[in-house]
C-alpha cells in the first residue's frame, strides 16, 4: 500500500450523531462519504487521512482500513495476517499494540485473535508489540470477515491540545461541534451560553467562526507510520483559512472558577479576542447588544435519585429568562430528562436522537427563533 493508494477511511461518531458528522465531512469536500452506524466512511489515501484528522471537528477517531479478508478459524487468520503488507504502513522501529473484537463469528476469542495478528506483525516486520504503545491496530471480526484498521489519530480527537482546565463531566468538543451544527450554527452569528462551565461550546463556536483547524495544536499517531511525509504534512498544516469573526461569543456562569477556566482555555485556543466570559447567574442573563443568534446550554442532568425534582426550578427559571429576554434568538438545550426540558416551556421542535454522554443518554432540544 503506497502513500496515495485509495482505501476506506472510517471516522467515528457517537451513535445518534452520524448524520451530523456526514454533513460536516461533505462540507469539507471529501469524496463520496456515507453515514454508517457509529460514524462515516469515505474513500481516500493518506493525504485524506491527514486532512480528516486536521480538519474535522465532529469525529472521535480516524481509522484507516488497510485489510479485509475472510477468517473462519485461527489458523486461517494467522496465515492471511502474514500477507497483509505491514511494511508498507508500519515502521519496524515503532512499537504497536493490537486490540481485537469478535462478533457473530466462528472466531470468538478476541484475545486469541489479537495474538495471531501480533505474531504476524512481529515475525514479518520485526516491530515490537507493547501494551503501552501509542500506535494501535484495531481488528474487528464480524460474520467471519476480519477488518484490520490503523488508528491514525492516537489520542481521541476531542483533545484539541489547548483545553487544560475542565469542570466535572465536561462535554467533549467533538460532541459540542456537532450539536452546534445541528442547531444551524455556521459561524455567522453570535452564540450565548448562560451555563458555560469550562467554555466548550463558546470556544468551539469561536473557532468555527474563526475557521481555525481543530487539530492545529496537537500531534497524531499517523506521524509514526511508514507512509508519513514530514514535508508534505508541514505544507498541509501551514495552509490556514483563519479569519477574524464578525461576531463575538459569550459565556456566563455563576461559578467564578468556571469563568477563570473558560478564560484560560480561550487564551490557549487563540480565541480570547472574540470571546467574552463573565460571572453571572441565570437570573442575570441578558442578551448582548446587536443581532440575535444562538443560545446553547447544557444544564445539570440530575442523574441521582431526587436530583431531578431539585433541578426543576432551575429549568423553569432558565425558560422564563430566555422567553422574556431573548426574543429572536434560537435555543439549543441538551437534556437527559425530557420532563426537565419541557419544564422550560420553550417551544421545542421535534427532538433529535438520544446520544450517549457521561453514562447517560442526552437529547438536543431545539427551537426556532423565539417570539
Amino acid at each position: 500500500m503506497t502513500r496515495d493508494t485509495g482505501f476506506e477511511i472510517f471516522l467515528t461518531a457517537l451513535p445518534g450523531l452520524e448524520e451530523a458528522l456526514l454533513a460536516e465531512v461533505r462540507g469539507k469536500g471529501f469524496k463520496r462519504p456515507r453515514a454508517v452506524p457509529g460514524g462515516v466512511v469515505l474513500e481516500g489515501g493518506w493525504p485524506e487521512v491527514w486532512r480528516a484528522n486536521l480538519w474535522i471537528r465532529g469525529a472521535g477517531r480516524v481509522l484507516a482500513r488497510i485489510a479485509r479478508f475472510k477468517a473462519e478459524h485461527l489458523a486461517q487468520l494467522d496465515g492471511r495476517a502474514r500477507h497483509v503488507p505491514w511494511a508498507s504502513v508500519l515502521r519496524p522501529d515503532v512499537p504497536v499494540r493490537v486490540e481485537a473484537s469478535c462478533s457473530r463469528s466462528r472466531i470468538y476469542h478476541s484475545g486469541a485473535a489479537a495474538e495471531r495478528i501480533e505474531r504476524a506483525i512481529r515475525e514479518t516486520l520485526g516491530a515490537r508489540i507493547a501494551d503501552e504503545a501509542e500506535l494501535s491496530i484495531r481488528v474487528r471480526i464480524e460474520n467471519d470477515i476480519c477488518t484490520i484498521s490503523l488508528d491514525t489519530s492516537g489520542e481521541l480527537l476531542h483533545r484539541r491540545g489547548h483545553k487544560q482546565a475542565v469542570n466535572a463531566a465536561p462535554m467533549r468538543e467533538t460532541m459540542a461541534a456537532l450539536f452546534l451544527r445541528q442547531c444551524g450554527f455556521g459561524g455567522a452569528e453570535p452564540v450565548f451560553d448562560p451555563m458555560c462551565g469550562s467554555g466548550t461550546f463558546i470556544i468551539e463556536a469561536a473557532e468555527i467562526a474563526a475557521r481555525l483547524n481543530p487539530g492545529r495544536d496537537r500531534n497524531f499517531a499517523f506521524e509514526q507510520l511508514a507512509t508519513f511525509d514530514p514535508e508534505d504534512w508541514a505544507r498541509m498544516r501551514a495552509v490556514s483559512p483563519a479569519r477574524t469573526p464578525e461576531f463575538r461569543y459569550f459565556g456566563r456562569d455563576r461559578d467564578a472558577g468556571a469563568i477563570a477556566m473558560s478564560t484560560a482555555n480561550a487564551e490557549r485556543a487563540g480565541v480570547a479576542a472574540f470571546t467574552d466570559f463573565q460571572r453571572a447567574p441565570i437570573s442575570e442573563a441578558t442578551p448582548p447588544q446587536g443581532a440575535p443568534g444562538l443560545v446553547i446550554v447544557n444544564p445539570p442532568y440530575g442523574n441521582r435519585l431526587g436530583d431531578k425534582k431539585q433541578l426543576l426550578p432551575l429549568y423553569q427559571a432558565l425558560g422564563q429568562v430566555l422567553l422574556s429576554r431573548f426574543s429572536g434568538w434560537r435555543v439549543g438545550l441538551i437534556a437527559a430528562d425530557p420532563h426537565l426540558a419541557q419544564a422550560t416551556r420553550l417551544p421545542f421542535l421535534p427532538p433529535g436522537p438520544p446520544v450517549p454522554h457521561g453514562g447517560v443518554r442526552v437529547t438536543l432540544h431545539r427551537t426556532a427563533a423565539l417570539p
